[in-house]
């Protein structure tokens, strides 16, 4: 193992060992309602999965990634601080209290001890998202991802829950910490990229070209020739970038492709102004970044999907009877069930389906890229028809046992909510680490770092999702002679079980829409093999 993969492995022990357990610390320390603390989650990790464009445009146009990982990693470390203090001391969270106990009613935390906690939080997402964009991908970035979440959600999570938050945070903090020195040991070994400018420069640049010669007359003299009849350019080789020698002095004289045809008034007219300037060579990448689009938004809602396993699931696990034997296991370890999973599945997928798989399709990849984003979609609809079933049982178990109005743990196994943690953990390690190869090998040379941060954009528009469809859904539902189906704050009062139905429908959908542009899309240089 070495040192990077050791820095990966502490630093999403760090974040995940909270996100996990997160859903929990809002409802029981700061008093939020159930649906009010799975939207804050949301929205949390939605942000910290943004950020991670921002860190990849700071690398691209700015820094080197090694400059952005040190900088994120104390930003981290600095969120991290604040949250330690504020659980350590009593004084910066609301007052203890009973939940639906009419003598002590629960006060949300609100004013300036919200602002710490959101502070602490927002740095957090900040830095975390800042080193995403830094750390490799595929199969052992899952893999590495899994083993910091295995001791994230064993180890720290049971902290959390038997000796206190203060000391949670803590070993987070702790495990940042350490982790710069372990990263700054392999100084060495590390090849900095010098930052050329940021393709999303590029992309905007090509689309404002396209935007403003649409609006000004075309003159003969500056369009280009034959654009019907001559060949699409093709890419840059990545030794030809590297060196700046190739097509780049030729690029001027071939004519764009006839896909997308719209955008080619980028380089028809003679721009406003020279910082507008776009060769064919860069209007033919944005094309393809934009072919790469449609695939990238149908992921969007199987991470919505996900965004669940660390709120509500949660949630409900936490009503449930939670004992195995003797032992009291967290709720939030729950996700040590796809966890260990993932890990016995990512290198088995590269060492023993893969080559079984070329040995049937006789395809060089054995399954394709858009084959493995489309298998993850499916079990992302299974799981939430399972989700539904289970949430069924578990209120039919509430209702016989006459607990529907109390807090008290309910006499079935939380081990059902394994399931769905089983099936979305599957189709994360298919979708994820399917979308991230599709779009490495698809995009150009020069777009690569913005393809792999798209990939935490769809992470972060599906958490986003989440907190709007819950909304949606309270907005709707509610009404004078009727509770919202996630209003409240007893979950056994709640449709959970209505609200897991509609995301399997949606769910459905996406997936019809999937296959539209899954079959329409042509694999840009091996074809459909590839």
């Amino acid at each position: 193992m070495n040192l990077e993969t050791v820095v990966e492995v502490m630093e999403n022990l760090a974040y995940l060992a909270n996100a996990s357990n997160l859903v929990l610390y809002l409802s029981e320390y700061m008093h939020f309602s159930p649906s009010e603390s799975a939207n804050s989650v949301t929205n949390f990790m939605g942000t910290a999965f943004l950020l991670a464009l921002l860190g990849g445009f700071l690398s691209d146009a700015f820094f080197t990634s090694y400059q952005i990982y040190l900088i994120s990693a104390l930003i981290e470390f600095l969120g991290l601080v604040i949250l330690t203090i504020q659980a350590r001391s009593g004084s910066l969270k609301p007052p203890v209290c009973e939940p639906g106990s009419p003598d002590i009613p629960c006060q949300q935390v609100h004013g300036g001890k919200a602002a710490m906690l959101f502070l602490g939080l927002y740095l957090v997402a900040l830095g975390v998202g800042g080193k995403e964009a830094t750390l490799t991908f595929f199969n052992y970035f899952v893999f590495s991802l899994s083993a910091g979440a295995l001791i994230a959600v064993t180890l720290v999570v049971w902290i959390e829950d038997n000796k206190g938050w203060e000391w949670g945070f803590g070993v987070s903090t702790l495990t940042i910490f350490l982790s710069i020195p372990v990263f700054l040991a392999g100084s060495t070994f590390y090849r900095n990229k010098i930052p050329l400018g940021s393709p999303l420069t590029t992309i905007c640049k090509v689309l404002i070209a396209s935007l403003l010669n649409t609006c000004m007359p075309r003159s003969s003299s500056n369009a280009i020739a034959s654009m019907s009849t001559s060949p699409s350019p093709t890419p840059l080789s990545e030794e030809e970038i590297a060196t700046g020698n190739g097509k780049d002095t030729k690029s001027s004289h071939e004519s764009p492709s006839e896909s997308l045809k719209f955008l080619n008034r980028a380089v028809v007219n003679k721009p406003a102004c020279n910082i507008l300037k776009c060769s064919v060579q860069q209007l033919e990448e944005v094309k393809i970044v934009i072919k790469i689009l449609p695939v990238f938004g149908c992921t969007i809602m199987l991470n919505c999907c996900l965004a669940q396993l660390s709120t509500f699931s949660v949630q409900q696990a936490a009503t449930m009877n939670t004992k195995l034997g003797s032992l009291k296991v967290p709720p939030a370890s729950l996700p040590i069930f796809p966890v260990v999973f993932i890990m016995i599945l990512a290198p088995l997928y590269d060492h023993v389906i893969i080559p079984f798989a070329r040995r049937v399709t006789k395809s060089e990849t054995g399954i394709t890229h858009l084959q493995r984003i489309g298998v993850g979609l499916v079990l992302s609809i299974v799981a939430m028809a399972v989700a539904a079933l289970v949430e069924i049982k578990r209120k039919r178990v509430a209702t016989e046992s006459g607990l529907l109005d109390s807090t008290k743990p309910l006499p079935i196994t939380f081990f059902w909510i394994a399931l769905q943690y089983l099936f979305l953990g599957s189709a994360d390690l298919f979708t994820l680490a399917g979308l991230l190869e599709f779009f490495f090998t698809e995009a150009p040379f020069s777009m690569r770092s913005l393809a792999t941060a798209l990939s935490w954009a769809s992470l972060a528009m599906g958490y986003y999702l989440s907190t709007v469809i819950v909304s949606v859904v309270n907005s709707i539902t509610g009404d004078s002679k009727h509770k919202s189906w996630l209003s409240g704050s007893n979950l056994n009062q709640y449709h959970l079980e209505r609200f897991y139905w509609l995301m399997c429908v949606l769910s459905g959908l996406n997936f019809l829409h999937y296959l539209f542009w899954a079959t329409k899309y042509k694999y840009r240089s091996r074809g459909p093999d590839k």
